[in-house]
Order: C-alpha cells, then structure tokens, then sequence
C-alpha cells in the first residue's frame, strides 16, 4: 500500500513492494488541481479472500465519493457485513475490502474502533478531500509516512518512501543508542531521518496539506479483573483461544502454521486440530547438533515433532546451514528499518519453504507480552529473594562463580546452551538486583548500557542521541496505575511486540508473498487478557499459568510445562566459526573508521572478547553486523558519511 501525489512515483513504489501483493496491482488518483486537493493512493494485493478480480484494490464506495488501499485482513468482517447490508447495501464482492468504505460512510474516522483485525488503509473521501491514515490496535501491520512542507508519504515499507527525490536516506543519529541498546527502534521513530512509523492504535489525517495525529485505542489504563475461579478463567482462555484460532482461519488460499514446538504455537495448532477436518500443514526450523550447543532451544524440532504427531499434523522441517552470507542482506533489506534479531531470518526461511503449500501462516506471536512469558517478568519476584543474601554474596561472590562458569564451560558438554543462558541471566538480575523495579526491567531490556555507548559511540554520535529508555519510561508512566506487571506487559506490547517481533514477522513473510495472522493478538484475547489478575498470567515463578491451565488436556504434558521456545538460530556458535570472517570483514577497523559511528578500538575488543568467551557479545555483535549490512542496503547509494 502506498500514497503519493505523482503518478510515476506511485507505480515506481508499487513496483518495488510487488513482493506483498504479486496478484494483482491498482492505482487511484485525483483529479485536483493543487497540493491541498490532490492524491494518490495504490496497492499491490495478494488474494486471500474472494480469489476474483471484485476483490481489485484501491476499491471505492458504490457512489465513488470514499476510495481506500488496504493491507491486511478484518476477522470480523462477516459480521460487519451483516450490520451494512440490514442498513440497505449490496456487496459486488466477497473480500473484507468492501465494508472499509461504507463503514467510513456510516461511522466516519469511529470506523476503525469497530474492526478486529490486522490492518493499515488509507481512505480518501474526495467529498471533504480529505484523507484518513490508520494502524491496527496492536500494530501487526506496518504504516510508515514522512511530511514534507504539505505533501505526505505514506506506504507499507520504508523503502517505497525512498523512492521519491524529496527524502533522502539519512541516518537518524538520534535513533542510534536506542538501536544498539533495545536492537530496535520505538514507535514512532525509525532509523530513517525524517520517516516516522504510525503509533499502533492511531489514525493519521491529512487535509488542506495540514497532517494530525490520534489515537484511537490504548490499553494502558485499568479495567475491572474477572472474579471467576481458576476452572472458569481457564475454560474461558480456552474458548477464546480456539474463537479467535476460528476466525483467523477464514481464508479461500491454503493456511498453515509456524511451529516451534513451544507452548504459544502448539496452543494455535491445538485449537485448529479442534476446529479443522483434515491434516494441518505446519513449518518448523533445525539446525545441527554442533550448532546448537551453545544455544537455549537446541531441540525445538523434538518437540514439534512431537506436538505435529499427537494433532495429526504434517510437519515440514527445515534445516539452517551456517551459510547466510548470501542472502542475510536480502533480509536486512527486506526489513527496512534496522531490526537485530536473528529469528528474522527463521522466519524467512519458513516462509520461503511454506510458499508452495500455503499463503496464510499463524504465527504465536503476542502470547508472550499478553500471558507474561518473558524471563524479564520474573526478574522482580527473582530479585526480592536475593535481597536476603549477604551483600558480598550477591554482589562479589556468585556474579565472579557464574563468570568463571560462563568462560570455561566446555561447549562440547550437554546443555550447554542452558547452562550458559542461566549464567547470563542470572549475572544480569544480581548485577540489577537492587534497583527500583522500573530501573530493572530498563536494564534487562538493554544490551549496552550509558557506559557501554559511551565507550562504543564517538562523541558526536552519542551528543546526538536519544537516550535509549525514552519511550520505554513514558509508557511505564502512561500504565502507572496498573500494578507492575501489567506496567511491563504494557511495555512491552508498545514497544518490543510491534516494533521488532511484530515488524520482522510482516517484512519477512510478505518478502515470500505469505501473510503472517497472529490469532493471540485478536482483539477479544487482548481483551480477555486485561481482565485477568495478573496472578493467574505470573503464579509463583510460573509464567503464562492461565495459559498452560487452558491447554493442560490439550497439548503434551511435555509442551505444556516448557520453557519459552522459539525460532531463533544458533548464532552464538555461528559468529565465533562460520561467519567469523564476515564479522572481521564487515566490522574491520577501516570500515569502521569509514563510518564514523564506533570507536574502532571498542569494536575489535567486543569481538576478541567474544571470540575468547571472555563476555558474551553475540546479540551486540549481531546489531553491529545489521547496521553495517543496513547501511549498505539503505544509505551507501545516497552518502557515507555521519551527518550530525
């Protein structure tokens, strides 16, 4: 989806994305005569629902007064659709494309707070030549825009934007130590100058040349919590699950499943095993035996193997060879904005295999930041117990006893990779233990901290810089008055959720021309999870209890009680072998002086450290290799240089 004033530029911008909607492409445009009164507005579609050319995007209004261009899907459009035609319309179509604008007609901008869905449109209504910008609740389907004097860009991928000669591609040094510290960068900021990410929730109007901004959902204010017993809430989890599992099965192309073996995606597998005849097709990543040693999930296909026999699934596994040099800039480039994390690559691979076999995956993602599944939400209960052991025992003892396991550790050994993961975890909540619980979390979610960035960053660079935790503390304030878990779900679900797992899994699956659902992030399970307690989302050290008790007679008691799970790759053992060379040159120190960003002598040591097992720094050396592949993909063709 894209929008522009010129015709040329708009086909150009569609050309470059036709990898999110390869069936069938459209343009509108307006007939105005200056900027205040004029607009275009395409889309590239990939047919999901009704397969015919009545589902051709941008679609207008039976009167041709409202036009929209639309990605993404609208799960209750069934019953939207009843609602119009009891109001007197007709349908041409059977796509969900064709309620956005008589809802628009009837509601006005109020349309959006009636749609359960994953969804970024741009309506024009040439009436009031006005033009309406809006992003789903939870921010599953991306909308970046950028304004220039009276002209707004807006599209589904950053790299549309570029196209037009009034931005440039620029590296926002204000966006840099939130990159290297969160390995992504908060809404509404990107790493881009001057392009910005529409908020999740929000709508965005232009009109007369004048842009302005609202949001129309936010959930960081508290509702009343169930009062129903552990029996019911669980039954109740279940129902809801499995409707909204219901809902976004809905497709006239074959669906399909990822599959980690994890509770979240055998949770997805399980309600459609309940819901669909037939053998359901599911999609796993493995990867060898020596690669994954160092790493947590070593034996995710185990599980999905087991999960797929016990549903009558057919499970189709993938192996990943170390060997990404070729196409791991495919997938920076196809992400756009600078998103450091390896599952991206996963997920590509998933999708690119699962294209032959279906158009739509369900994806486990959401549960998570809605259930509490992430160590970082155990870190307080986690720290009041170490608060009891003698200060030289917290603080000297055990963190030197958990650094000489992590350096000499034999890799060989079984385990390995737990083994090292709790030594890393638990130097960082001893190194935190005595802060304030908001303190904490900030630094369990960060990988370099202001020393850190001091020592990495030259000078200017770091002058120029946010400070990494800005978005993160002005959400927990927006949530103060939810007690503290619920502040860091909150957090967590306006930043980390749409802004890096939620941004990677659309750039990667529409890269494959596959659409990615997220079944946890229904509108009625976000609902559903504001109202439960939050001693039935962390019990005791249990995480995701409401969930687990809702799936207990449903899924292997083996997947049910298991550690987090997912599709990372084993990176670890990757850069310190296979890709070590690519790190050395991509990282040298004469490009890195070439950049101006790093202090050269901060990144070789971070590298030899690594090397060494002297400190851990895969996820930071990580962030470094995409930002150099980043840049390459994004900046080189415009400039080399860091402009202050």
């Amino acid at each position: 989806m894209a929008g522009v004033r010129d015709a040329a530029l708009l086909d150009a911008m569609l050309r470059i994305t036709r990898h999110r909607g390869p069936d069938d492409s459209g343009t509108y445009l307006t007939a105005g005569t200056s900027l205040g009164n004029s607009a275009a507005i395409g889309n590239n579609r990939l047919k999901i629902l009704d397969l015919s050319s009545a589902g051709h995007q941008p679609m207008s209004s039976p009167d041709g007064s409202v036009w929209v261009a639309y990605n993404g899907e609208i799960f209750n459009f069934t019953d939207l659709r009843e609602e119009l035609i009891a109001d007197g319309w007709s349908f041409r179509s059977q796509s969900d494309t064709e309620i956005l604008p008589l809802l628009y007609l009837k509601y006005g901008d109020g349309m959006v707070e009636r749609l359960n869905g994953m969804f970024a449109f741009a309506i024009w209504d040439s009436k009031q030549q006005r033009l309406l910008v809006a992003r789903d609740r939870m921010g599953v389907k991306p909308l970046y825009y950028a304004v220039v004097g009276q002209r707004l860009y807006f599209a589904s991928e950053i790299k549309a934007l570029l196209l037009t000669s009034e931005l440039q591609a620029e590296l926002d040094p204000a966006a840099l130590s939130e990159f290297l510290s969160l390995l992504y960068v908060p809404n509404p900021g990107t790493m881009f100058r001057n392009i910005l990410k529409l908020e999740p929730g929000s709508v965005l109007t232009w009109q007369n040349g004048e842009v302005s901004l609202d949001r129309y959902w936010d959930s960081s204010g508290q509702v009343p919590f169930l009062k129903a017993n552990e029996r019911d809430l669980a039954q109740e989890c279940h129902k809801v699950l499995s409707d909204a599992v219901r809902r976004q099965l809905v497709s006239d192309v074959p669906v399909g499943f990822f599959l980690s073996g994890g509770l979240d995606s055998s949770t997805l597998l399980a309600c459609a095993a309940e819901l669909h005849r037939g053998p359901l097709r599911c999609y796993t990543i493995a990867f060898r035996k020596e690669h994954a040693r160092m790493e947590q999930s070593s034996g995710d296909q185990s599980f999905a193997k087991l999960v797929a026999s016990r549903l009558g699934a057919d499970c189709q596994e993938i192996l990943v060879d170390p060997d990404v040099t070729d196409f791991l800039p495919k997938v920076i480039w196809h992400i756009d904005d600078a998103i450091a994390d390896h599952a991206a690559i996963a997920t590509y691979l998933i999708c690119r295999e699962a294209k032959s076999s279906a158009t739509v995956l369900l994806s486990g993602q959401g549960a998570d930041e809605l259930f509490g599944g992430y160590r970082v939400h155990l870190v307080g209960k986690i720290s009041q117990k170490l608060r009891l052991l003698p200060p030289a025992l917290r603080e000297k003892l055990i963190p030197t006893l958990l650094g000489a396991i992590s350096r000499n550790y034999p890799h060989t050994a079984p385990g390995t990779g737990l083994v090292l993961a709790a030594c890393r975890f638990g130097s960082k909540v001893l190194k935190t233990a005595g802060l304030a619980p908001e303190d904490q979390y900030v630094c369990m979610r960060s990988y370099l901290d202001a020393g850190d960035l001091s020592n990495l960053l030259n000078p200017d660079v770091l002058s120029a810089s946010r400070p990494p935790d800005f978005m993160i503390r002005k959400h927990f304030h927006s949530a103060r008055t939810r007690n503290f878990i619920d502040q860091m779900l909150y957090v967590d679900q306006q930043t980390f959720l749409p802004d890096l797992n939620l941004a990677y899994t659309d750039k990667l699956s529409m890269a494959a021309s596959i659409e990615a659902r997220v079944p946890f992030l229904d509108n009625r399970v976000v609902d559903f999870m504001r109202q439960v307690p939050p001693e039935f989302k962390l019990h005791g050290y249990t995480q995701k209890y409401i969930l687990r008790k809702a799936m207990k007679n449903a899924l292997p008691k083996e997947v049910v009680s298991r550690r987090k799970a997912g599709f990372g790759l084993p990176v670890r053992s990757w850069l310190r072998n296979e890709l070590r060379e690519m790190v050395g040159d991509l990282l040298s120190e004469k490009r890195v002086r070439e950049r101006g960003l790093f202090q050269h002598q901060t990144v070789a040591k971070m590298i030899q450290d690594n090397l060494s097992g002297t400190r851990d720094y895969t996820l930071q050396l990580w962030s470094l290799l995409t930002l150099e592949l980043w840049q390459q993909a994004h900046i080189d063709q415009h400039s080399h240089s860091f402009v202050a």
